[in-house]
């Protein structure tokens, strides 16, 4: 079933072609501010710069009301051979991409920088891109924010709950100004038409994890001619996302299921090496589980354990499997004050790294980069996925789905529903204008569709549909945990390197392996 408003207002030809025959103001790149350049690694700080490039607030009207769009560039280390930029979004919504391009090394291998001049940006709405805020001040937030539960399961969390989240809904239409109405991934797709037009680049090279895929994909299909080389790594399903939020994210809490079940039944086949592999792993965690619902579990180092707070940090933690040693000792902690007869396989306490930046698995953020804390300055996550996700008006349905959807995934199905399918019920923006598909228009190069196996945040089978949606793409795979894998495959770097520089794609359907592996 289709939800909402289908397809954009704008025309895919006439606003575009309007403001390529006028020229876009080129970008004015100057010194970036003291304080981004004390996000980035102090051998980057002499070679990026910063601009504040001016974007139309609404694309039908292009000489009307600006806003800005923040960019950082990292020059290409071969001038002479320079091929162009390389834009690179690290995902969200609302993922401030501004300082991505500092950490070029974390993602692509030597020749990528070598030949392009990295740029990040804050899309609109994010960060230091005419952030939308629905709140004047930190307290406003506080007292709304404060009545949440992350995970409400009883009466009252759930009454509370969705009392609060209207009352944030409310206070975006009083506050947020008329970008709320502007913030759909096509409105970002045009921005970043502008912001290649601005950096003298001809057609677009660029690189979108996660939610970024639903960029690119629709960068594709607005402007095929425009496309140059397109890598879409950790793939959104573009059709069911912009056609039916509700069913979108009950099969993000699906995979979400995938891959936990797949980290336990890894973690009982490598023994000793996983501190939670004694006993049955899986039976363990939905003891666990089912027991903190009841109650708070307290570890002898005095760390609260919460039901919302267990499945949270599970759910961050399935991100990266950098982290699955840390989290099975953690796991085990736990089980242990349930059973203070069972040993911890690593006598130590588990220390555990700060939260990832991604609202506790609900936003689709790339895991891992620079240690940023989560932001929590815009609104721009709901401001996006309630303009692109169509759902039912109706918050009355969100404790009979949400109690549905735990029955069908026990750990992540209600946290799924607590999200999106709530607040974007109330949206203050009833009938949003957005691009939703078709998605098939052709692009001269192949596009690139990178998916993990056990890709918690965007299944790997978003990957497969993103690829046979796509009028022309080639899809490569990497039995991998984790969200994302730019950076962590040899194999599948090294392809996509020649594609990017040589625009050679890869052979469709070839299979990777991970550089390391997780025990």
């Amino acid at each position: 079933m289709v939800l909402g408003t289908a397809v954009s207002g704008l025309a895919a030809t006439g606003t575009a072609n309007a403001q390529e025959a006028q020229g876009a103001a080129p970008v004015q790149w100057a010194q970036c501010a003291d304080d981004v350049l004390k996000q980035i690694p102090a051998a980057q700080r002499e070679r990026v710069r910063c601009a504040n490039h001016p974007v139309p607030l609404d694309h039908r009207k292009p000489r009307g009301e600006k806003i800005t769009v923040a960019l950082m560039k990292s020059p290409a280390t071969d001038q002479a051979n320079k091929i162009g930029s390389l834009f690179i979004n690290p995902g969200g919504p609302g993922g401030a991409g501004l300082i991505y391009s500092a950490y070029g090394s974390s993602f692509f291998q030597p020749e990528i920088m070598k030949r392009f001049d990295l740029i990040g940006f804050d899309p609109r709405g994010v960060g230091r891109s005419s952030p939308l805020r629905c709140f004047k001040t930190e307290e406003e937030a506080n007292e709304v924010f404060g009545r949440m539960s992350s995970i409400p399961v009883t009466r009252t969390e759930i009454r509370d709950t969705m009392d609060a989240t209207e009352d944030y809904t409310e206070a975006c239409k009083r506050t947020a100004g008329p970008l709320l109405r502007h913030m759909s991934t096509e409105d970002v797709a045009r921005d970043l038409d502008l912001l290649r037009q601005g950096v003298g680049d001809k057609e677009l090279t660029f690189v979108g994890f996660s939610y970024g895929t639903l960029l690119g994909a629709t960068y594709a299909n607005v402007f095929p001619k425009k496309s140059r080389a397109l890598v879409l790594d950790g793939n959104v399903d573009p059709a069911l996302r912009t056609s039916n939020g509700a069913e979108y994210d009950r099969q993000r809490a699906q995979g979400f299921e995938l891959a936990l079940d797949a980290f336990l039944k890894r973690c009982d086949a490598e023994g000793v090496k996983c501190a939670y592999s004694e006993g049955n792993p899986r039976a363990k965690f939905d003891e666990v589980r089912d027991a903190l619902r009841k109650a708070s579990i307290t570890l002898p180092t005095g760390e609260v354990v919460t039901y919302a707070g267990y499945i949270g940090r599970v759910t961050g933690d399935l991100y990266a499997p950098t982290r699955f040693k840390a989290l099975a000792t953690w796991l085990q902690a736990i089980y242990q004050v349930l059973h203070p007869s069972a040993a911890l396989t690593v006598q130590q306490a588990p220390v555990l790294e700060a939260p990832l930046a991604n609202k506790h698995g609900l936003a689709d953020v790339r895991a891992g980069v620079a240690g940023d804390a989560e932001y929590l300055s815009d609104d721009s996550y709901y401001g996006v996925n309630c303009t692109d996700k169509p759902f039912l008006r109706v918050p009355g349905l969100f404790p009979f789905l949400a109690a549905k959807w735990e029955r069908e995934s026990p750990t992540f199905g209600r946290q799924q529903a607590a999200s999106d399918l709530l607040t974007c019920a109330s949206w203050p923006v009833p009938r949003p204008d957005r691009y939703a598909g078709p998605w098939n228009k052709h692009t001269k190069n192949p596009v690139v569709v990178v998916g993990n196996y056990y890709d918690p945040a965007t299944q790997y089978k978003f990957s497969e549909r993103m690829a046979r949606q796509l009028g022309n793409a080639r899809l490569i795979s990497v039995d991998s945990f984790g969200h994302c894998i730019l950076g962590d495959s040899a194999g599948a770097d090294t392809a996509v390197t020649d594609y990017l520089v040589n625009l050679k794609a890869p052979a469709n359907g070839q299979v990777f392996q991970p550089n390391a592996q997780p025990f």
